[in-house]
């Protein structure tokens, strides 16, 4: 633990207690990226979500990984290797946000980390891609939104799925009626394994395994479900109102006090209703959303999507003995998979579609579909929920979380 508090420390002890005394000036430095030039990017933080972005950005023409950190060498070396020529690496994230030459950041650390980073990333004038959630708590989530309207910057969340032409067109069939009035949304993120990392030294063991411990991170809710979170705040284009849980460690009693398994339902305007479940110890059906209308529902997978007409059968039959009653009985009709995209069109990695819009964002000084206050109310959702399974009471959406 001990080993642990030191690492803790060279990423971000010093810039929680002096925030103000990094010795870069404020943004009049940042370097601006004409429409021909490559978004010079650094990358902190190369765990397995950090080197996934950065293999992908290998393949985006208009960015270029020209710094990568981390406080685990075997995470810093993966990251190095898939760097540009030249590459600077460091150990110590304020020493990469000196570096005036980086147009953007990108933040692929641990939740708890998420904003102090983004807030030093800001004071020097840094455009920030941010992974999800935004931040560990509310008061953050709501700070953060006031510091980036006034910093003029790109800031935008990974939620790479409203990039994602499949949502888009999920959007498109809501707003077209095709499933009538909508009740409910059903969405799951389960997983049949512990959710651990290999630990070559013990000492490591919190550092590399953050998402077991609440002192790092929210647990299922933050780690996996804030995905659906999101893509349900999207296609309402809303938040929800309250929300009631439960949660607990039920199966994996490995020292983890994150929960191993959470079921949420979120109350949103007009009745909607959206159940949001993690399970680690069955992976049936793994990722879904079923979105349910009365007139068809729509379920979405990882990469794809199908659509079920509701059908009636109003005969005549035999119900619980009566003769002559009427079957009204709704059944599901056939699956028809939604088409989306333009035909021919290469189908890339939802992510690529997020890391393009960064740089356009940038280029044009447009402001990101995934931004801070679409970061802000799923963060929101999220500790909502955790607070709702922690104290098994309704927790409510209060008006300041909105301002």
């Amino acid at each position: 633990m001990s080993s642990f508090k030191t690492s803790r420390r060279q990423f971000v002890t010093t810039g929680l207690v002096a925030m103000a005394g990094l010795s870069v000036p404020d943004a009049v430095f940042a370097r601006k990226p004409g429409a021909a030039d490559k978004v010079r990017v650094g990358l902190i933080g190369t765990g397995s979500r950090g080197s996934g972005l950065a293999t992908l950005i290998r393949d985006i023409p208009e960015l270029a990984l020209v710094a990568c950190c981390d406080i685990i060498p075997e995470n810093l070396q993966k990251g190095m290797s898939l760097a540009e020529k030249g590459a600077k690496g460091y150990t110590d994230y304020r020493k990469l946000l000196e570096d005036k030459s980086l147009d953007a950041v990108i933040i692929a650390t641990p939740l708890y980390l998420h904003y102090p980073m983004a807030v030093d990333a800001l004071k020097v004038g840094k455009h920030i891609y941010l992974e999800k959630s935004m931040t560990y708590d509310i008061p953050q989530a709501i700070d953060l939104v006031k510091k980036v309207r006034s910093s003029g910057l790109v800031f935008q969340i990974g939620y790479q799925y409203r990039y994602y032409g499949l949502y888009h067109r999920v959007k498109e069939i809501i707003n077209q009626n095709w499933l009538g009035k909508i009740t409910h949304f059903e969405c799951q993120y389960n997983r049949n394994s512990n959710w651990r990392f290999p630990v070559n030294d013990p000492k490591q063991e919190r550092a590399i395994n953050w998402r077991m411990y609440r002192e790092y991170c929210g647990g299922p809710l933050s780690e996996l479900c804030a995905h659906e979170i999101d893509v349900v705040n999207y296609l309402l284009d809303s938040h929800p109102l309250k929300v009631v849980g439960l949660g607990g460690i039920n199966y994996w009693k490995d020292g983890r006090d994150t929960y191993d398994n959470i079921r949420t339902v979120y109350d949103y305007p007009n009745g909607v209703k959206a159940s949001v479940t993690s399970v680690l110890s069955n992976a049936y059906n793994g990722y879904s959303i079923r979105i349910l209308g009365d007139k068809a529902t729509v379920e979405i997978l990882r990469d794809k999507a199908y659509i079920y007409p509701e059908t009636t059968n109003n005969a005549k039959g035999v119900v619980d003995g009566v003769s002559g009653a009427t079957l009204a009985v709704t059944t599901q009709g056939k699956g028809v998979e939604v088409a989306f995209g333009k035909p021919g069109e290469e189908g890339l990695e939802p992510t690529v579609y997020a890391l393009q819009d960064f740089v356009t964002c940038i280029k044009t000084k447009k402001k990101p579909i995934s931004n801070v206050e679409t970061g802000r109310d799923g963060s929101i959702a999220i500790h909502m929920g955790n607070a709702a399974a922690d104290t098994e009471s309704v927790q409510i959406w209060k008006p300041e979380y909105s301002v």
